[in-house]
């Protein structure tokens, strides 16, 4: 398995945790008070969103060829860390 390779099932796994952890954040929304219920509501919009985005950029990754790889990872690995603190703040506010 080369670089590429690995790192595309590296992001589908944490994709597919994040995919979860969304999940297990709109079963509690569904339990909190109802002003808690919108705040949780916009961050959960705002995590599907990012996560789409992120689906999107691991697909342009596995269409690139090698040559244009590691620009497309660049711009992957920023999309990854906003989504990874995006889910820290969300937990940390509502977890």
């Amino acid at each position: 398995m080369d670089e590429k390779e690995a790192y595309q099932q590296k992001l589908n796994a944490k994709l597919d945790e994040w995919k979860a952890e969304i999940e297990k954040m709109q079963a509690k929304a569904k339990t909190a008070e109802a002003d808690a219920q919108l705040q949780y509501q916009d961050y959960i919009e705002d995590l599907k969103k990012r996560r789409a985005n992120l689906e999107k950029e691991l697909e342009e990754l596995r269409d690139t060829q090698t040559a244009a790889w590691d620009d497309l990872k660049s711009g992957a690995d920023k999309a990854w860390k906003a989504m990874s603190d995006a889910m820290d703040d969300a937990w940390r506010r509502f977890g």
